[in-house]
C-alpha cells in the first residue's frame, strides 16, 4: 500500500472513495461534511435521508461507516464515518481507531484500490491533532491491506500536512 500525505480539497480527488467526516445525522453539516455534500449534489442528501430512514433511524453510531455513491464528485463512492467528540465521547481513541478501521474495511469489502481520508474529528470535534495522527499511524501500520493500493491523507492546511508528514516519517 502506498501512503500519500497531501494538502488538497478532498472533493477534487480522483480516487475510488473519499471518506466523509460526517455527523451522526448523515445529512450534511459544516467543514468537510458540508463541502462534500455541496460538491456531490442533492442526490447525496436524498440517499443519506433514505439511509437514515431505513438503516439508521437514530443516526450512524460513532466509529461506524456506511457507503453512498459519489454523485457529482470525481470519486465513485463516499464512505461516511462519524468520529468522536473528544471531550464528550467515552474512549475517543478507540472510537477514532474504529472510524478509520471501519472505513478501510468497507473499502476492502468493495474491493477498492484507492481511498482518501480527511483529518477525522480534529476540527470542531476537538480531537488533538498530534494525538489523532498517532492513532491514524497505528491504524495504517496494522491494517491488513488487500485490495487497497493507495491511501491518501488529505489535509486542509499546509501546517496540518507537515505535522502528518513528520509523524509518519518518524515511524520509518
Amino acid at each position: 500500500m502506498q501512503l500519500e500525505i497531501i494538502k488538497e480539497d478532498i472533493t477534487k480527488l480522483r480516487v475510488d472513495a473519499i471518506v466523509n467526516a460526517a455527523n451522526n445525522g448523515l445529512l450534511g453539516g459544516g467543514g468537510v461534511d458540508g463541502a462534500i455534500h455541496n460538491a456531490a449534489g442533492l442526490e447525496l442528501l436524498a440517499e443519506c435521508k433514505e439511509l437514515r430512514r431505513v438503516a439508521y433511524p437514530g443516526g450512524l453510531p460513532t466509529g461506524q461507516a456506511v457507503v453512498t455513491k459519489g454523485y457529482n464528485l470525481p470519486a465513485k463512492y463516499i464512505i461516511h464515518t462519524v468520529g468522536p467528540i473528544y471531550d464528550e465521547d467515552e474512549n475517543p481513541g478507540e472510537l477514532l481507531r474504529s472510524a478509520y478501521g471501519n472505513s478501510l474495511n468497507l473499502a476492502e469489502k468493495l474491493n477498492l484500490k484507492s481511498i482518501a481520508f480527511p483529518a477525522i474529528s480534529t476540527g470542531v470535534y476537538g480531537y488533538p491533532k498530534q494525538e489523532a495522527l498517532h492513532i491514524v499511524a497505528e491504524v495504517m501500520s496494522s491494517f491488513p491491506f488487500k485490495s487497497l493500493e493507495r491511501v491518501i491523507l488529505c489535509y486542509f492546511s499546509e501546517a496540518d500536512r507537515e505535522m502528518a508528514e513528520k509523524t509518519f516519517l518518524k515511524g520509518k
